[in-house]
Formats: C-alpha cells, sequence, structure tokens
C-alpha cells in the first residue's frame, strides 16, 4: 500500500487539482478590453446559494470528500468556498486539508480576490491573487511553510502580473461556464491566471451522456479541460467533467487520469 501511494502521492494534489481543472471551463472571449470590462450581470439559479458534496477516491480507495459552497453576499457580490479533506485509507499516510475561497463581482463573475490554502501531506502552501482590472494587473502573494502548525515560512515570493481585463480565478471561471451553452463538438479557447502566469486553455465538448448518480439517473455533457504547454498540471493524464445538461449545470463527476487508473470525484449529494 506504502508503495502504491507513494506513486500517487505526488498526484494526491487531485483534490485541489480536480477542482483546478474548473479553471480550464472558463469560456472567455478572445476579445480584449481596456482596462475594467463593462460585463452583463450574471442571473443563474445557484447564485442564490447552493452547496455540493462530493466523494473523491481512487479506484477501491475512498480518498477524502470535497464541498463547494456559493453564498450570496452584499453590494452585487458572491462568494464561493471549496473545501476539501481526507478520508479512509490514505488519511493517516498522505493527510489533506485544502480550502479555496473566491469573491467575484455579479457582473461577469470577475474575480477579486482568490485565496487558497493546502495542506497536502507534508506540503504546506497559501497563496493570495488581488485583481485589478483598471490597473490591468493581478498581486499575487505565495508563501509555503515548513509546517501546517507552527507555519514557519519555508519560502515566499510577491509577483505582479499584467492582466487584459477579463482573466478569471479557478472558481470564478469553474462558475462562468456553468452559466453558458456547451455545444458537442465544439472548441473554445480562453484566459486563466494561476500561480505566477497567465494560461491560454482550451475546452473540448464531447458530447452527451447518461449516468446513475447518487442523486438519480441524469443526463450529461462530457468536457475536458486542456491546456496547451507546461501548465499547472503535474500529471500528464487528461481530465473529464460531466455537467448536468441542464440550466444548472451540476457537475456530477470529475475523473483525472494518473499512471496507475483514474482518480474520480463523484457528486453525493446537493443542497
Amino acid at each position: 500500500m506504502v508503495r502504491i501511494v507513494e506513486k500517487i502521492k505526488c498526484k494526491f494534489g487531485f483534490v485541489s487539482k480536480l477542482f483546478f481543472a474548473f479553471a480550464f471551463l472558463g469560456l472567455l472571449s478572445t476579445s480584449s478590453f481596456a482596462g475594467e470590462p463593462n460585463l452583463p450581470e450574471v442571473k443563474a439559479p445557484w447564485m442564490k446559494g447552493e452547496r455540493l458534496t462530493f466523494s473523491l477516491g481512487w479506484g477501491i480507495i475512498t480518498a477524502g470528500k470535497a464541498v463547494l459552497e456559493v453564498k450570496p453576499s452584499k453590494d452585487g457580490k458572491t462568494e464561493f468556498y471549496t473545501l476539501a479533506h481526507d478520508e479512509g485509507s490514505l488519511k493517516k499516510i498522505y493527510p489533506v486539508s485544502d480550502t479555496i475561497y473566491t469573491r467575484v463581482r455579479n457582473k461577469g463573475l470577475m474575480t477579486e480576490v482568490f485565496r487558497k490554502t493546502l495542506n497536502e501531506g507534508s506540503y504546506h502552501n497559501k497563496s493570495v491573487i488581488r485583481f485589478d482590472r483598471k490597473g490591468e494587473k493581478a498581486w499575487l502573494s505565495d508563501t509555503v511553510f515548513t509546517d501546517g502548525k507552527v507555519r514557519k515560512v519555508k519560502r515566499s515570493a510577491d509577483t505582479v502580473v499584467a492582466i487584459q481585463g477579463i482573466e478569471h480565478s479557478i472558481m470564478s471561471a469553474f462558475y462562468l461556464v456553468r452559466t453558458l451553452p456547451l455545444t458537442v463538438g465544439d472548441t473554445s479557447r480562453f484566459s486563466a491566471v494561476s500561480g505566477k502566469k497567465r494560461y491560454e486553455l482550451k475546452v473540448l465538448v464531447h458530447g452527451r451522456e447518461t449516468l446513475k448518480t447518487k442523486i438519480g439517473t441524469v443526463n450529461t455533457i462530457k468536457v475536458e479541460p486542456v491546456l496547451d504547454g507546461d501548465g499547472i498540471f503535474v500529471s500528464k493524464g487528461r481530465i473529464f467533467i460531466w455537467l448536468t445538461d441542464d440550466e444548472r449545470r451540476i457537475p456530477v463527476l470529475m475523473e483525472c487520469e494518473i499512471a496507475l487508473g483514474s482518480i474520480k470525484a463523484k457528486l453525493l449529494k446537493v443542497e
């Protein structure tokens, strides 16, 4: 078991990796804006509040659970939360506790602040991105700690990334795609910010499938996020996401291929 875990350990960031895949789903216009873009207000069923619970597993091994939550805020803004933690067989071998927070404007779901805290095995990281649309910059702060308790800084870096005003963070990109039509056979290109770079991304819409899930039998659209060139994923494997084929576009299944099979996130509950 330990040897197998060692082989997937560097990829166990799948807790964040699977949800980072959502960054690839921010189907954005290829147009450029001078300064802050003027975008319409997004209206969707989940904008009033939503909580999705997922199981995370590798084969027959239960790895953990994750929660995606939407909380309406004040002044035309919305907050997105992602919480992921370990469970089952891998808990003692490779503990995981990840948190992602995003605050967006309802107009275009433009991110104002993105915060990510990762505690995965011996890796402990906190990063923050603040978007300045008018100044066409994103301010990034990234810190790696020696452990998850004392929080002694191992290394830290601050970076400024030039943006064009339309880039999204990881979670705002995910929620944006849930408001858009997805046509089978289409491939769309778009931009996002993660880490120290802007990425040119694309999403493939493969087709429609009917899946049996914990919430019943549902019609879905299967999509594949792809990054051209080197990117945020260490894994070479492909990632697939199945969204409900209705106006809610709820992700019911996510699959990340690795050398030894695949890691899956399965929807357990919708609130």
